[in-house]
């Protein structure tokens, strides 16, 4: 018998002396049945196992298409097995602390079309010093995939154009590399070289996105100019930020990327947040599908 199955074996005991219904344990039993098979194809078991291994293990759940109520049942009986195992001396530190059950009924990201995003960006006035201002805005929420936040707290000291950089500080104080293509270089530059001096003045400030007084542009203040580019370019449904980092995401995987390099750029902590947008490719996909084929 091997010491995988004499663990699971082990916690089965455990759970039915602590008054668990048979039913409960026989499903348990079966996930980590599940858990061990996919663990030795990969080369390793239940009690030498790290975390990376155990969350390659969810994602295999995701492309077989079960639902996120049932993974997180799954999630949930892994985590209470390792919690048995580490205190019981079967494992030194617990591998599943750093994992977390799925958001139930999240919705699916929306998304900006190509030619929606191409045409609010154009939309900004490059002929003015706030409207280069609004075209950096708007060309690195897309063109870096950041939060709202992460923009509006970057400073000139983050830049790196020589090289197409921004060190972006993210969620957690995390700071990440990102970046930034042509488009967003070139309107970095121009902004600094006829739009910033002009709103700054004499003042001094490190913040790069500034508003009228030269001090750091609001969040409330950018939804106005978000709102003002939607309208002039014509597009009728709610536009918010986060949309262009959801198409950002979106549109680099229909192009073929690497979900873990999109997670990379996104600065997302664990890949199964990334993941909801390979989601987004396959509703895009059968969406296509429905229109165009015959048989469909």
């Amino acid at each position: 018998m091997s010491v995988k199955t004499t663990l699971i074996q082990a916690f089965e005991h455990f759970l039915l002396s602590e008054g668990n219904e048979l039913s409960t344990i026989k499903a348990y039993a079966y996930d980590l049945q599940q858990l061990s098979t996919f663990l030795s194809s990969h080369k390793t078991s239940v009690d030498t196992c790290a975390t990376g291994d155990l969350r390659a293990f969810i994602h295999s759940l995701f492309d077989a298409g079960l639902s996120p109520v049932s993974i997180n049942r799954k999630i949930s009986t892994i985590k209470s097995f390792f919690r048995f195992m580490t205190i019981y001396g079967h494992r030194e530190k617990d591998p599943t602390n750093d994992l977390e059950l799925l958001k139930v009924g999240r919705k699916l990201p929306v998304t900006l079309s190509i030619s929606e995003v191409e045409s609010i960006i154009e939309a900004a006035d490059e002929n003015t010093p706030l409207g280069l201002r609004d075209r950096v805005c708007l060309e690195l929420l897309y063109g870096a995939g950041l939060r709202i936040s992460e923009l509006l707290t970057l400073k000139n000291s983050d830049l790196d154009l020589d090289n197409g950089l921004i060190r972006v500080i993210g969620k957690g104080n995390k700071q990440r590399i990102v970046p930034i293509g042509n488009k967003g270089i070139r309107a970095i530059r121009r902004y600094f070289a006829n739009g910033r001096p002009v709103i700054v003045k004499q003042r001094s400030s490190s913040f790069l996105i500034l508003n009228v007084r030269g001090k750091s542009l609001s969040r409330m203040g950018f939804l106005k100019i978000l709102r003002k580019y939607r309208l002039k370019s014509g597009i009728s449904k709610r536009v918010t930020p986060h949309m262009f980092r959801h198409s950002f995401a979106t549109h680099l995987l229909e192009a073929g990327a690497d979900l873990r390099v999109v997670q990379e750029l996104l600065g997302h902590a664990d890949i199964v947040t990334t993941q909801i947008y390979t989601h987004v490719e396959r509703e895009y996909l059968k969406e296509v599908y429905r229109e165009h084929h015959p048989r469909a």
